[in-house]
């Protein structure tokens, strides 16, 4: 396969390393920015347009939102490394047949993350411990949200997809035009004329991202090369490539709602201190959610290019593009710590007003900001993981540090000290642990000839 004629891909095994990354992770990272954005809008029109129920409602529903989309998503998008793989290697059969079975895989995560975000919604937020005077508000807000989840799968396995070519650019794209849509209609249905409230901007979200989702999904069944198009009746089951995705994509998606689950404890302590620590920990979330995403960029996109270079047998280059992504990732991650650390109660501001929620935001970002750079490390190498094939090693790192030791750790130092710092201090501690553990798989084993020793 001649790589230069498939204009609607990008192939990262030739060129400039640290072009080819930058190139790639930066469309991510505004792509990402815009997800925020779609947060962010549903925070400040709730904290300015409603009240301090439901601003809190919308804090303590996040995790709960990433436990289903967290799973269903990252099993249905974790299987684009076979893509990748495919692509790199010049396989054109492979590409279409990994491309209908990632789609196939994202349809059947849509319909069961719709039913089990409606069934277990009411159970979590009892289980959470969320006071009574939100319950209402955060009940509505997920229910309209989860009847809707499909639209933020499909656009994301649709996103991935295209990602997984080296098409970084187009879901981007869609996403500038879904994000004004979100915000003209969050004002419309929360502030004025309707007054919906928490619903109005629930629906907002879902509708927005339904219409980035379409114009994913029409890209792909526009594309010029017959190998890398989406069509409908190619769509089927091939037991072969449905394992490898499944085998790429569970890892990563049980990754996501483990860690969701231990965020979930956490959660359940915070609430314990009431409303104002509800909003001063969602006022700071979001914050460290905007302040990592270059990062989190990095770790996507040094996936893509491990992948598509391991599968083109581009061995050094792959290890040259996991160092720079890792040494990037690291050394900007701790220079966005110290300045949340310093701005953090002017940042804490622009989301609540009350003064014991930002005092609680302020104390959290004191204990957790300076150790990002571990954080990054972790993601990175995570990333680097996904890209050799070896998404089990991320998925057990993070399962036993992430959710099991910050579960034990969190209910030990409340029992010991019933503080807010017991529960803040619970995120360094796992990150620096999590990122030791990294550091022996990425120094000490194979993982360069990982999927070729796997193969043969």
């Amino acid at each position: 396969m001649n790589h230069h004629e498939a204009k609607e891909a990008v192939d990262l095994t030739q060129g400039s390393i640290v072009r080819g990354i930058l190139d790639f992770s930066f469309p991510v990272f505004l792509g990402q920015l815009l997800q925020q954005f779609y947060n962010l809008v549903d925070a400040w029109v709730i904290g300015n347009f409603a009240s301090t129920q439901a601003f809190a409602a919308i804090s303590s529903t996040s995790t709960i939102v990433f436990l289903i989309i967290g799973f269903f998503g990252g099993t249905a998008i974790g299987g684009s490394v076979v893509i990748s793989r495919y692509y790199g290697a010049g396989s054109r059969r492979g590409v279409s047949t990994a491309v209908h079975t990632n789609f196939l895989m994202g349809l059947l995560m849509s319909a069961a993350g719709t039913v089990l975000g409606l069934l277990l919604t009411p159970h979590i937020l009892v289980w959470i411990g969320t006071p009574e005077e939100v319950m209402p508000y955060a009940r509505t807000y997920l229910m309209i949200y989860f009847g809707g989840v499909s639209t933020v799968m499909m656009y994301n396995v649709g996103m991935s997809i295209m990602r997984a070519l080296g098409d970084s650019l187009h879901p981007l794209y869609y996403l500038i035009v879904s994000s004004f849509i979100n915000v003209a209609l969050d004002l419309v249905l929360v502030a004025r004329p309707f007054h919906f409230g928490i619903g109005g901007a629930a629906a907002a979200t879902v509708i927005s991202q339904g219409i980035s989702a379409v114009l994913c999904i029409r890209r792909l069944t526009c594309l010029k090369e017959e190998y890398l198009r989406l069509d409908f009746r190619k769509i089927r089951w091939d037991g072969g490539c449905m394992r490898e995705v499944v085998g790429l994509g569970i890892p990563t998606g049980v990754q996501n709602a483990v860690l969701t689950v231990g965020n979930l404890v956490v959660q359940k302590n915070v609430n314990s201190f009431g409303t104002a620590a509800m909003s001063g920990f969602g006022a700071y979330t979001r914050i460290e959610q905007i302040v990592f995403l270059p990062i989190m960029s990095m770790s996507m996109a040094v996936t893509t290019f491990v992948s598509q270079n391991l599968g083109a047998g581009q061995y050094g280059r792959a290890v040259r593009g996991a160092r720079f992504a890792t040494l990037f990732g690291v050394i900007s991650a701790e220079l966005f710590g110290v300045l949340c650390y310093f701005l953090s109660p002017y940042l804490i501001r622009i989301f609540t007003q009350d003064p014991q929620s930002i005092e609680y935001g302020v104390l959290h970002a004191h204990i957790a900001a300076l150790f990002y750079c571990v954080l990054a490390f972790s993601h990175c190498a995570a990333g680097i993981m996904r890209g050799c094939g070896r998404a089990t090693v991320p998925m057990f790192v993070m399962l036993s540090f992430w959710c099991v030791f910050r579960i034990i750790y969190v209910t030990l130092m409340m029992a010991h000290a019933p503080v807010y710092q017991s529960v803040a201090s619970a995120y360094p501690v796992t990150w620096t642990l999590s990122s030791l553990c990294f550091a022996y798989f990425l120094f000490f084993t194979d993982w360069l000839h990982y999927y070729e020793k796997k193969r043969t």
